[in-house]
C-alpha cells in the first residue's frame, strides 16, 4: 500500500529518550458520487472518516469492517481496495508513553446507501458522534473553518482534512 504522508505534531522535536506507543488503525473511505460517509463529532465540531484502532491480533481489513459497522451501521460492505497509509506522531499521555505513533491503513469500499444501527463506545456517544452522508467539498470547507476558528478542535482534524482533499482530488 502506498505511503500518503507522515505527520509529526509540532510539539515533537525528536524521539530520543521518548517512550513510543504504536497504534495501528483502519479507516474506510465510502463515496457515493460527491457524497462521502463521515462521522460528525459535536464536541470537536468536525467531520472524520469512519475507522479506529485495531484490536489485539485483528487483521487490518477485519478491523476496518468492524469499525465501519460499529460507527456507521454500514451494511453489505464490499469492493474493498487499498488506498494508502497515513502515519502520524502525536504527544501521548496514556499507557506510560510520551508519543503515539499511529499508522492509519485507509481503504475504499462500497456499502448500501441506507445505514443500520450503530454501536458507539461510551466516549463516542459522550462526544456527540453521528454518521451521515455529506458532500465532500462541504466537509472540507467545514473542517477548514474549524481548524481556523475553533479552539476545541481535536488533533485528528489535520489528518482528516488532508485525506478529504486528497480523496476529492484523486477520486472525483
Amino acid at each position: 500500500m502506498r505511503h500518503i504522508r507522515t505527520q509529526i505534531h509540532p510539539d515533537i522535536d525528536h524521539l530520543d529518550n521518548k517512550t513510543v506507543f504504536k497504534r495501528d488503525a483502519a479507516r474506510a473511505i465510502v463515496l457515493d458520487g460527491e457524497n462521502i460517509l463521515m462521522l460528525y463529532t459535536e464536541r470537536y465540531h468536525d467531520y472524520t472518516i469512519p475507522g479506529g484502532g485495531l484490536d489485539e491480533g485483528e487483521d487490518i481489513i477485519s478491523g476496518m469492517v468492524r469499525e465501519l459497522e460499529e460507527e456507521t451501521g454500514a451494511q453489505n460492505i464490499h469492493n474493498i481496495k487499498p488506498y494508502g497509509i497515513y502515519e502520524e506522531f502525536r504527544p501521548w499521555h496514556k499507557d506510560n508513553a510520551d508519543v503515539m505513533h499511529q499508522i492509519s491503513y485507509c481503504y475504499t469500499c462500497r456499502i448500501d446507501r441506507e445505514l443500520g444501527n450503530t454501536a458507539f463506545e461510551a466516549h463516542e456517544v459522550n462526544n456527540g458522534m453521528r454518521p451521515l452522508w455529506i458532500n465532500i467539498f462541504d466537509a472540507i470547507e467545514h473542517n477548514e473553518e474549524t481548524i481556523a476558528k475553533n479552539p476545541k478542535k481535536g488533533m485528528s482534524i489535520e489528518r482528516e482534512t488532508f485525506l478529504l482533499r486528497l480523496i476529492a482530488q484523486e477520486m472525483l
